[in-house]
Parts: C-alpha cells; structure tokens; sequence
C-alpha cells in the first residue's frame, strides 16, 4: 500500500462503535438526514429493518429525519410491508417519470435524491438479516463529526454460507477477483478501502448531486472513482460496521456482476459514460443432461448524469445546487 494510502487508511478508518445515536443527535446542528433503502422483492427483509430504524433512531432518538424506501419494481408486498413498518415508499418508476425508468439499483439511487430532502443521505440495502441500527450509526458518524469528510464507505465481514459451514470471512468473491484488482491497478488511492463494492454508504448532497449513477452492478465502484476525482482521498471515509449477513448469490449472477463492474471501469478509463449495448453480452454455460446448454444474458450498463443537471431538481432545490 502506497505511503499516503496508509496513511489515509490510518486517519480516515473507523468503527461504528465510536459513536453513540444519541452523541450523534446531538452534533446534527439543523443537518437533516435522510435514510434510503433501495428495496427489490424484498419483502422477507425490509420490513425487519424499517421497523429497527424507526424505532431506534427515529423515535427512541431522533437522528433520522426522512426513512426512505424506493421500490425498485417489485413484484412481491415489499412496498407493502415497507409502508406498514413505517417507511415513506416511492415506486423507482414514478419518479421522474419524464426521464423514463432504467432497471438496476443505481436508478433507485439516482432517484432517492429527488424525492429526499436530507442535507446526508444514507444507502442501507434491504436484503441485509440480523440487521442492526448501528450499520447506519456508524456510516453517520464521520458526516456528523468531521466537516472534511464528505462520503462515508461501510466495510465489515461477510459470512458466506457453501451449504455445508459459514466460511466467517468468505464473501465478496467479485471484490477480491474482480474489484480489488482493478483499483489496485487504476486507482491505487482507493486501494485502502476494505469493502468497495459494500452496498451500505452515505454522503453530503452537495457531494451525491453532481456524480453520476450507473445502472446496474457498476454503481458501486464508479460512485467511488467518481468522487474521488471530485473531492479526493481525504474527503473519503470507511467505517468497520462489523458483520454484514444476506443472501449469497450464485457463481452464474456474480459473473454477470463481474462483467458490468469491468464494464464501468472500461468507460471510466476511457473517461466517458458507459454505452448501453456495448461489447453488453455474457454468454454462460448451463448442464443440461448430456451436453451444454447456452445461456446470453444483457450486462450493459447505462448512466445517469449528475442530479443537478436535471431541470426537475433544481426546481425542487433550488438554492442549493452547487
């Protein structure tokens, strides 16, 4: 690791536990936070974790502001169960609607700010089990007590359950084959970072408005090449939130994860926006009793442009633009 890496990861590395919500509570000084959930056909989950926040840090203490759930297209009761726990719901598809409805997690992202109002915004994703309210302390943490912070990153263990044992620290196999070594080799500045593709962060919107928001599985790790080259490394900060459990995926979808992530780095190599269809195919290989069985499946990625630029938001914020 670099010489001001380690120093970065020295300075701007820590725990959930530094804080308490009632310590935070008192440092929001008028900042208004907003908690968002992108939420998928997650009903089985997202009703747990609402409940937590709202409970605990909404009405036990009030360091939440706004609790957030944008239904990114759900075909179970997630928007239900959701609303019933206390959450303010916003189907992905109604909102903005002029500017159509791209499918992917990082549409639900781009669109939360347009119908959030915190001066912070915090993303928890909503298939997280045992969930713990702390995940969005500690992310608040650094945001709340530190002016030059401006983006917070989670990093934790991930439990990887192969069916037999729980490997403690097994998961993120796409970060440590794929991610890892692509920012270690194009942006060594973020080769500090424990978890780059962890789907729990939070930033200023003053930050959050002028990056842009890729679609699909490539959110995560442009969002942080993208606001490293807008702020830096020290306006960045990761925070130990201790141990993430959710739902494994198969080897099948982390390969088409893996190609939209290597599919964002290439644009952002080339210093341009990803082009929906380009080189976008991934052909896979199924067992079908004898023989093989082909299986092509779309992976391109489109991108959202920076919020700001959007003519219905800076109608709704203005004076607050940057």
């Amino acid at each position: 690791m670099r010489q001001d890496v380690q120093q970065w990861f020295s300075t701007r590395s820590y725990h959930a536990r530094q804080w308490t919500p009632e310590q935070l509570c008192g440092r929001k000084a008028g900042t208004r936070v907003s908690v968002v959930l992108p939420a998928r056909d997650e009903a089985a989950t997202v009703g747990r974790i609402v409940t937590a926040l709202r409970r605990e840090l909404v009405e036990d203490v009030a360091l939440i502001d706004e609790l957030v759930v944008i239904d990114s297209d759900s075909t179970d009761a997630t928007a239900a169960v959701a609303a019933a726990a206390g959450a303010r719901v916003h189907r992905q598809d109604e909102i903005l609607p002029a500017h159509g409805n791209v499918p992917g997690k990082g549409e639900a992202l781009w669109k939360s700010l347009a119908v959030t109002t915190g001066d912070v915004l915090a993303f928890v994703d909503a298939d997280l089990r045992e969930f713990d309210t702390r995940f969005v302390v500690g992310l608040l943490g650094p945001l709340l007590t530190e002016p030059g912070v401006q983006f917070v990153k989670s990093c934790y263990d991930r439990p990887l359950h192969d069916g037999t044992t729980i490997l403690p620290a097994g998961g993120g196999r796409v970060t440590e084959l794929v991610a890892r070594p692509l920012l270690n080799l194009f942006w060594p500045q973020l080769s500090g970072l424990v978890q780059p593709l962890a789907g729990e962060y939070a930033g200023r919107r003053a930050l959050l408005e002028r990056v842009p928001f890729v679609s699909g599985y490539g959110v995560e790790i442009a969002m942080l090449i993208d606001v490293l080259e807008a702020v830096g490394l020290d306006a960045m900060a990761q925070v130990d939130l201790g141990v993430r459990s959710h739902r494994n995926s198969s080897d099948a979808a982390l390969a088409r994860m893996a190609a939209q992530i290597q599919l964002t780095v290439q644009a952002r190599l080339r210093c341009e926006a990803p082009v929906a269809g380009e080189s976008g195919q991934l052909t896979q290989f199924l067992r079908q009793g004898e023989r093989f069985l082909a299986e092509t499946h779309d992976v391109s990625v489109r991108e959202r442009p920076p919020m700001a630029g959007i003519p219905e938001y800076r109608a709704q914020f203005v004076g607050r633009v940057a």
